[in-house]
């Protein structure tokens, strides 16, 4: 089936012809089933049998945003966490006492798939209203085979029958369980039986480490990124969230796809990162949200010659935020980051982060019909109007899955 967009003001996208974002004026784009097929310039082109036409409303519109770091796969909230923080205890002192990702543990381990999913299903439509069509979904508040299976199964179920796309991150290294005294026990049980079963039934494709001291050391993290790469498995790293551990270095030497966070990171790290072609995601919502001004340099990470992702890190404890375009606002307001820079970070370098640069992330002729139409003048809006308001509808691979102004 063939279907036109008509009436559009512009359209904005990164181009890899001129690697900058290009505002574009057209007369049409014609959609064939799930993907762009033709993006006509001038009106004399349209030449196509139409089968659908959608009236952009002189609407601007740009690829859906991606977002490459969520922990969406959780069973409660951690309220109470919020308000220790605010009474002065920091992140590490409640993980300590408690609290932060074991609290999640135990509520996911007394959660039954089916109560998961749904759980987790409600939280589709946030995304969606803020013009995320697909996301990076991680396990990891599980800890065991079972409930890391569970978590992952959860994931490929909201892909198939929900409107946006998921993409599964192993991360049974999130933190170490209670029950395990040993953490090389721990390790072992990761790199012998979860990898292996996990790789086995397809669940996931990326492996991901909390690479930071008092979690896993870069011993535990290359042996974990061993057995990832020897079952299939692409690798992501946390990294010098809370102190430099040099894991910004470790993430160049075993080539990973991205390593997140890098409030802490030094330069070599990072020059090493580039070297290595590894994506540096940059996530301000969690900063802002732990109440802390360690926010990553993205000047610097650019300057080292590092490609640059921003993502939400949505999770119950330390990033309750899914809206890409406040992420956007606080990647400038407080990483340094130009309106262009963050724009390119979330669409065209996230998908890059995901190994999705081929099929979305840009407007172009082949890739998926992902698609937000936005009531705009220009691109600084979107950050501007943090709010979802703005938006006046989100695509899907042709379909629209939110319609305020747009039918």
């Amino acid at each position: 089936m063939i279907t036109k967009i008509y009436n559009i003001k512009s359209f904005i996208t990164y181009d890899t012809s001129i690697k900058d974002v290009a505002i574009k004026k057209l007369d049409s784009i014609l959609l064939k089933d799930d993907h762009i097929y033709k993006i006509n310039y001038n009106y004399n082109n349209n030449n196509d049998k139409i089968d659908n036409q959608i009236d952009a409303k002189n609407n601007i519109i740009t690829p859906g945003f991606i977002d490459s770091h969520t922990h969406m796969i959780f069973s409660s909230h951690r309220a109470n966490d919020f308000s220790k923080r605010i009474s002065g205890k920091t992140y590490l002192d409640i993980a300590k006492s408690g609290g932060g990702i074991k609290s999640s543990i135990n509520s996911l381990r007394n959660s039954s798939k089916d109560e998961l999913f749904n759980k987790c299903k409600k939280q589709i439509s946030y995304f969606i209203k803020n013009g995320t069509t697909t996301v990076e979904a991680k396990s990891g508040y599980g800890l065991t085979l079972q409930d890391e299976i569970k978590s992952l199964e959860v994931i490929r179920e909201l892909n198939d029958l929900t409107d946006i796309d998921l993409v599964p991150t192993f991360m049974g290294a999130h933190d170490f369980p209670n029950e395990i005294k040993e953490k090389s026990s721990y390790v072992d049980l990761i790199c012998n039986e979860m990898i292996p079963e996990i790789s086995s039934k397809k669940l996931a494709e990326f492996c991901d480490v909390f690479c930071e001291n008092n979690y896993f050391d870069h011993k535990q993290t290359l042996k974990i990124a061993e057995s990832a790469k020897k079952y299939d498995l692409k690798m992501k790293l946390h990294a010098d969230e809370f102190e430099d551990s040099n894991a910004a270095y470790l993430a160049g030497e075993i080539k990973a796809i991205s390593a997140d966070h890098l409030m802490k990171s030094n330069l070599n790290g990072l020059k090493n990162m580039a070297k290595n072609n590894v994506i540096a995601t940059l996530l301000p919502a969690t900063t802002l949200f732990l109440g802390m001004n360690t926010y990553a340099s993205g000047k610097m990470i650019i300057e080292s010659g590092c490609e640059v992702a921003i993502a939400s890190d949505y999770n119950p404890g330390s990033s309750t935020i899914y809206s890409l375009p406040l992420v956007m606002a606080l990647s400038c307001l407080y990483c340094g980051l130009s309106i262009n820079e963050a724009f390119k970070a979330i669409t065209y370098n996230a998908a890059k982060s995901i190994n999705r640069e081929n099929s979305i992330g840009l407007i172009k002729e082949g890739y998926s019909a992902d698609i937000l139409f936005w009531e705009i003048d220009n691109l600084n809006e979107i950050p501007y109007w943090f709010n979802s308001d703005r938006l006046s509808a989100v695509m899907k691979k042709g379909k629209l899955i939110l319609k305020n102004n747009i039918n």
